[in-house]
């Protein structure tokens, strides 16, 4: 299965419409918004828990830690509020 960059790149649109949607949702609770929150913050912070320069484990843990605090927060919102979220996410056309 070969994807091109437009699906790629819309599917990457899309995601982060659903988590911005998530996060200004008014039913969201605070505590999912503080780990996407966190999650955002330890993508783009030089602080690792595993220092870099450690060979593939210190790359590894930034695929592992950031999706699961993601999760995890989309996991504790509730259902209603997933619905309408990606409704608002699902209008991206691929040319």
């Amino acid at each position: 299965m070969s994807l091109s960059f437009r699906e790629v790149a819309c599917t990457l649109r899309k995601r982060l419409a659903y988590y911005q949607a998530v996060y200004r949702h008014p039913d969201t609770p605070w505590m999912s918004k503080a780990l996407l929150w966190l999650a955002v913050a330890y993508a783009l912070s030089p602080v690792d828990i595993i220092p870099d320069f450690i060979p593939v484990v210190g790359h590894l843990d930034d695929l592992v830690v950031v999706p699961a605090l993601i999760v995890l927060a989309i996991w504790m919102v509730p259902n209603h509020v997933i619905r309408d979220c990606r409704s608002v996410a699902a209008s991206c056309r691929v040319t």
